[in-house]
């Protein structure tokens, strides 16, 4: 009996080539294992985005991995050249030439010709040119010439079989051309897809790939479903033997594997004359000594060594040494920051300015510092004002230059709203259907499809139509669409980076992102730094300059005093309406009852709130056992060390890694990869491998299975959202100081915040009506007073906030303040004055009349809006020439009118609120006031009336919205 013969896969494109490939690249590998395969390369499209998924596929499966990347080479004899790595150095000039052609491109595109391939552009790598389909022999012969000419020995024709009626023709031609140029043929299956039954994704992936229904496509779609991962009896009935037994030649010569990658620090952030370990300890000391003025305590002495010690142990000085950098440059700019993470909580951080936590606040947090025995390293997010993290960000670029730092990517993937407008349109629905049909679905519907919506915007779920939509929506649920940029995760390297992972240019103006996400980066040990916008910090530090404005000095984050009553006080009264973190609805309610006394309330505060222990039902445990409802109690003694500074109830990501370690039977590693699929945000097979283990392992040792499953749908929580302890602390510093601010000087916040828009959970008319009912006085935007931003200025005595032109719709900032310019040279004595001397048009002075900021020249709205439409551009030799003109009186609008058009020029109204005029006829239907509620009784029926202002719809601890 003929044995099968063996076989590598050498071309095969994944998912990760967006809407070219239908397959993920671990189902790929898990099926050329289950075919028996020698070897799997993966060569997406001018990429290599999905190796890293497929790198860790392969080696859980035992299945030998080629890595490499396929190019359209457009040239006189159009042909598909696919290149596989041998070894390092190979990858490194895969990598580069990847990155070159991106780079020369706009994002997402590349285009490659023959003169893209110099000589040593591909050394150290071996290379398929896969021939057009209808390619005559005249062209096949120049290819071999060429291919000759650049790679010989290490070159070989691609010939795909798909079953088609050309099949023998295309051999036969390619056995000549071969017999001419001794380039040997190999088989490969230009694969896009692990099973055949992916043949139908594959269709409307490129339908939406070319913007057609499918009825459109033609030639465009495969005739059949061959290009998936065949059997090897197929094989060998479709491929002559010879060809396939060139494809085991070939992957003997490709010996590379992303385990070779090393990365390397920046080494410039280390002075010449000093090494990384005393540099770093020289930074910490100086530090301490500007922390502790009066002596460093002698426990902050010795864990400063402990930590020393431990990061010379690990060799994460350059890391350290790099994020300090980054914070000590913006602090030379006076961007506020501050790093949070799970070494950010450390002595080192807060000597070197990494963070404001100061340690002895946060003793228990030390143990959090960095695992030694998880061997991961550090996590340091840095947050900075997000008005002004592009300084930040173009600053990391020019110290490390576009060839050693590059932004993380994002991968895009499909949900339901965009599953179902593309597969509808491939199968060829009414826009006008899928429009009610997308617009059926939200958000916060997640991940799955509920085929009521359907029924809901008159579909029938039996048409076959609609059974296909289904389907096809559900397969492409989760599939990569495209890569993005990660909010501000750098990757920074000693060497080029370019040869470590491609880079490519993203959408934004001036930044660059590598083909790899954050998940793959640790899959292969790279590091980055994250350096994040952060709206609060803008907010705080431009109420930090105000503050010192009217006191008289600099004021900074650490001349905020700790602990102080009275911030608690408001605390406690729910009365955080703008702070942050703590300022939704359901933080608030909670707040009453938690009641905040302290720092580490705050940080327990900050990460109660979050999806992780709703859904684990942990909540209301904690408020009882808080409010001394219910005793305090373990559900075992082993976990009163991991549970104790909650009450017995885990609330946070570090304590249910310590519940699964010591109630399931984890070990670190097993630990750690829990962690990770944790913030994996429910990649597939992510959480649910850990079901079994999980509730299995905790129930085997004696805990009850409620409290087995509840752990087990908290970490399905924290998937979603939750907070890890070290986090939760470094944001509630924040929280802290914004609600200090807030309630000793309510007139700064209001105005920060106003001028950090757009920022937290309010609007700007609310943060104005809660400012007016704390007895701050605000003052309308006006010409003859008002600068961009909003500023604090004299007014009976005290201090008002007078709004700034920011907040009028339809102004350019280079108006405002060419008109802040004209008036600083004289006052204004007219609109046409202003108009003139500010060189602002019709629309710009439309503009300030809308929003009421002209009265001052003009008087009520009405006249404003007549004034400013009558102004027109004059030419330059005319333009100081007055217009003497009859004037025009026009009557004022009622007050109702004015707040209308308040509304839709400011975004809010120092008018009466909109219901005043309507509370009449809202008292007869028997409407109460929001005063009347107050004393109303719970539980009674009531009838009221309010404005719309925020649409929320978080999930519920049972998953309702």
């Amino acid at each position: 009996m003929a044995t099968i013969p063996d076989y590598a896969e050498l071309r095969c494109t994944s998912n990760f080539s967006f809407l070219k490939g239908a397959s993920w690249p671990q189902e790929l590998v898990e099926r050329a294992k289950a075919l028996g395969y020698s070897a799997l390369a993966i060569t997406d499209e001018c990429s290599v985005a999905g190796v890293v998924r497929a790198h860790v596929e392969a080696k859980a499966q035992g299945l030998k991995l080629l890595v490499g990347s396929q190019f359209a080479v457009q040239c006189e004899f159009p042909f598909t050249l696919v290149a596989l790595a041998c070894n390092l150095n190979g990858y490194g000039n895969l990598c580069q030439l990847i990155s070159r052609l991106r780079r020369e491109a706009d994002k997402g595109e590349y285009t490659m010709s023959l003169e893209d391939i110099g000589p040593g552009t591909l050394d150290d790598c071996v290379l398929i040119a896969c021939p057009e389909r209808h390619a005559k022999p005249e062209a096949l012969q120049a290819l071999g010439r060429w291919l000759l000419s650049r790679f010989m020995g290490r070159v070989w024709f691609g010939l795909d079989l798909l079953r088609r009626s050309d099949d023998e023709i295309r051999l036969a031609r390619l056995r000549e051309v071969s017999a001419l140029t001794e380039i040997p043929l190999v088989a490969v299956g230009d694969v896009t897809m692990h099973v055949r039954s992916r043949k139908p994704l594959m269709d409307v992936m490129t339908a939406t790939r070319l913007g057609k229904p499918l009825t459109e496509c033609g030639k465009a779609l495969d005739v059949n479903a061959e290009r998936h991962l065949r059997t090897r009896g197929r094989l060998a009935r479709t491929f002559p033997e010879d060809l396939l037994a060139q494809t085991l030649r070939v992957a003997e010569r490709c010996e590379f594997s992303l385990d070779e990658i090393r990365y390397h620090y920046p080494t410039e952030v280390v002075p010449a004359d000093e090494t990384p370990t005393g540099y770093l300890r020289r930074l910490t000391y100086e530090g301490a000594g500007r922390r502790w003025p009066q002596g460093i305590p002698a426990v902050v002495s010795e864990q400063i060594e402990r930590e020393l010690a431990l990061i010379a142990e690990l060799k994460y000085e350059h890391y350290f040494l790099t994020v300090a950098d980054i914070v000590e440059f913006a602090r030379s700019r006076r961007i506020l920051c501050q790093g949070r993470g799970s070494a950010a909580n450390s002595v080192v951080c807060y000597c070197t300015g990494v963070t404001e936590v100061d340690p002895a606040r946060m003793s228990v947090l030390f143990e959090r510092f960095i695992s030694k025995e998880r061997n991961e390293p550090p996590d340091i997010d840095i947050d900075f004002e997000h008005q002004r993290r592009e300084e930040v960000i173009q600053y990391l670029y020019s110290k490390y230059t576009r060839d050693r730092a590059a932004l993380t990517a994002v991968v895009i993937s499909y949900r339901v709203k965009s599953a179902l407008k593309d597969v509808g349109k491939a199968l060829g629905f009414a826009l006008p259907e899928l429009e009610r049909l997308t617009g059926n679905h939200q958000w916060w519907d997640g991940d799955s499809l509920d085929e009521e919506r359907l029924t809901e915007v008159g579909l029938d779920r039996d048409d076959l139509a609609v059974r296909q939509l289904v389907a096809l929506t559900r397969q492409i649920l989760g599939m990569p669409r495209h890569l993005s940029q990660h909010p501000g995760g750098f990757v920074l390297t000693h060497g080029p980076l370019t040869r470590l992972v491609p880079v490519e240019n993203a959408s934004m103006p001036d930044r660059t992102v590598i083909q790899w996400d954050k998940d793959d980066l640790d899959a292969v040990g790279l590091l980055k730094v994250d350096v994040l916008g952060l709206g609060m910090l803008t907010a705080i530090r431009k109420a930090l300059d105000l503050i010192g404005q009217t006191q008289g000095y600099d004021f900074e984050m650490q001349d905020i005093p700790p602990e102080d009553p009275g911030t608690y006080d408001m605390i406690c009264k729910a009365d955080t309406i703008g702070v942050f973190q703590i300022e939704s609805r359901a933080q608030r309610s909670m707040l009453p009852r938690l009641r905040p006394r302290c720092f580490y309330d705050l940080v327990v505060q900050v990460a109660i709130g979050r999806p992780g222990p709703i859904q684990g039902q942990m909540v209301h445990p904690y408020l009882r056992r808080r409010q001394g409802q219910e005793p305090v109690s373990y559900p075992s003694q082993d976990l009163e060390a991991a549970l104790g500074r909650t009450l017995g109830v885990p609330l946070f990501q570090e304590q249910v890694m310590q519940v699964a370690m010591v109630a399931a039977g984890y070990s670190g590693g097993e630990a750690d990869a829990l962690r990770r699929d944790m913030a994996a945000w429910k990649r597939k097979g992510g959480l649910q491998k850990h079901y079994a283990k999980i509730v299995e392992g905790m129930t085997a040792r004696g805990y009850e299975a409620a409290f087995a499953e509840a752990i087990f749908n908290q970490i399905k929580g924290f998937s979603e959202y939750g907070f890890p302890e070290s986090h939760a602390a470094s944001f509630a510093l924040l929280v802290y100081a914004s609600c200090w601010i807030k309630h000793h000087h309510p007139r700064e916040f209001l105005a920060a915040m106003l001028n950090s828009q757009p920022l937290g959970f309010y609007s700007p008319s609310q943060l104005v009506q809660d400012a007016k009912r704390h007895g701050v006085v605000v003052l309308p935007p006006d010409v003859m007073s008002s600068h961009w931003d909003c500023t604090l200025e004299p007014w009976a005595g005290e201090l008002a906030v007078r709004l700034g032109l920011c907040l009028v719709k339809s102004l350019r900032q280079d108006s405002a303040e060419a008109l802040v310019r004209a008036r600083e040279q004289a006052p204004f004595e007219s609109s046409e004055d202003l108009a003139r001397r500010a060189g602002l048009n019709q629309q710009q002075m439309t503009a300030l009349a809308s929003a009421d900021a002209l009265m001052s020249l003009s008087g009520h709205r009405r006249q404003q809006v007549w004034d400013a439409s009558a102004l027109r551009t004059t030419p330059a030799l005319l333009r100081e020439a007055p217009v003497e003109e009859d004037y025009l009186e026009l009557p004022p609008a009622d007050e109702g009118e004015e707040v209308v058009h308040d509304y839709a020029s400011l975004g809010l109204t120092l008018r009466r609120h909109p219901l005043a005029f309507l509370r009449e006829a809202l008292t007869k239907k028997g409407a109460m006031t929001a005063a009347e509620l107050r004393a109303v009784p719970d539980r009674r029926v009531v009838k009221t009336c309010g404005i719309v202002t925020t649409r929320q719809q978080p999930e519920t601890a049972k998953g309702t919205t």
